[in-house]
């Protein structure tokens, strides 16, 4: 029986998914202690018969896929823990590569601290088309989330958490609080968020520690079509929405509000900082990001 699970979501996205399963493929983990399983969300290009002639090309490697057809990463990635095994289940995007000791450092890390129920390692963004002159650190963590808490294990600060794309949790863990609410997350085309914040969000109200593993290291790799204006308009206004589905479950919608106007009187002491050191551009797409997330926040989808 493998002790850690990995699975990774997937939806048209056939070419992406082969650079992440050949990282997958170099693991330096033995195989026996772990096992592979991408959920195709749906997928109408080829992904199912690209997956096949990969598999086909590592038959040692302890890979396999199902199909989910219900639309939306959230369902996706749960049944990925429904049709696994493992003790600790890590979860990685189909846009991403990891390195060779992914599986081998949180096997590491949850063999050495029994009483950490989650975890969530290192991202690093790495930009195919190079990094764009308007981008932020503010602008940067909406498209590509990057994490770097330096280089010893050590608990999330109060206001972090894992990427979506890099994060490992003990079945336990999820039994007692739940996996992943269908009503949040991508869905298809449509870039809503917020299922791992609602998970992670039960995990600290039930008490459990979640600790950053330096040397689970990933690479996000954002194409030029994730750094135009109308993908990260749509991107932000969605992140609003996400916000106002949360809200709306939980019963926070006035305290969220109030935290977004704070964050409006953040935004625009930055920007007046960009603008007076001659960071026009970076002072804009801030600007640019807070109107779109709050549109979403107040007034939903478009």
């Amino acid at each position: 029986m493998p002790r850690l699970s990995l699975i990774v979501a997937t939806y048209n996205r056939a070419e992406q998914l082969l650079v992440t399963l050949r990282s997958v493929a170099a693991q330096t983990a033995p195989a026996a202690a772990w096992e592979c399983v991408v959920v195709d969300n749906n997928s109408t290009d080829d992904t199912a018969a690209r997956f096949e002639a990969f598999r086909a090309a590592h038959p040692a490697l302890p890979l396999r896929r199902v199909f989910e057809p219900r639309q939306g990463l959230s369902w996706a990635r749960n049944r990925g823990i429904a049709e696994t095994t493992g003790d600790v289940v890590a979860i990685i995007d189909d846009d991403e590569r990891i390195v060779p000791g992914f599986i081998e450092a949180y096997l590491a890390f949850f063999a050495a601290h029994p009483e950490v129920a989650a975890a969530g390692g290192r991202i690093v963004a790495e930009y195919p088309a190079g990094r764009p002159a308007w981008m932020s650190p503010y602008t940067e963590r909406p498209i590509a989330n990057p994490i770097d808490l330096g280089p010893t294990p050590r608990p999330f600060p109060r206001g972090r958490i894992p990427g979506g794309g890099n994060m490992a949790l003990r079945r336990t863990a999820l039994e007692r609080h739940g996996a992943f609410d269908p009503q949040l997350g991508r869905r298809g085309a449509r870039l809503l968020g917020g299922e791992e914040s609602d998970l992670f969000a039960r995990l600290q109200r039930g008490g459990e520690a979640c600790w950053y593993v330096p040397d689970a290291v990933m690479y996000h790799i954002i194409p030029a079509s994730k750094l135009t204006r109308d993908y990260f308009d749509r991107l932000c206004r969605n992140i609003g929405v996400s916000q106002r589905t949360r809200a709306a479950l939980d019963g926070r919608t006035v305290r969220v509000r109030v935290i977004e106007a704070v964050k409006w009187c953040a935004t625009l002491g930055i920007a007046l900082g960009y603008c007076a050191t001659g960071r026009f551009r970076r002072a804009v797409w801030l600007v640019r990001m807070r109107r779109r997330i709050t549109a979403g926040l107040l007034r939903g989808e478009e």
